[in-house]
């Protein structure tokens, strides 16, 4: 896995949570279906979690995401 593919991941991850999920919530949703992908990822392996925070970005970017922060944390939910 690398960087490249965190958009994809990050945008499968929130389909599987129903489209709408708290940030911390992909996270764990990320790891439970690609540990064994992101613990042979290299350097990524330590950075993924910031690393999927540049991908929300880059859907936002592309008007395939948005979010809402609530009571501390953010919501993500794709368009």
């Amino acid at each position: 896995m690398t960087r490249d593919d965190l958009p994809n991941v990050v945008a499968q991850s929130l389909l599987r949570l129903g489209g709408k999920a708290p940030l911390v919530e992909v996270a764990k949703d990320i790891w439970a279906h690609h540990e064994k992908k992101l613990s042979q990822s290299g350097d990524l392996f330590y950075t993924w979690q910031y690393d999927m925070r540049w991908a929300a970005q880059k859907l936002r970017d592309a008007n395939k995401l948005s979010y809402v922060r609530e009571g501390g944390r953010s919501l993500w939910w794709l368009i």
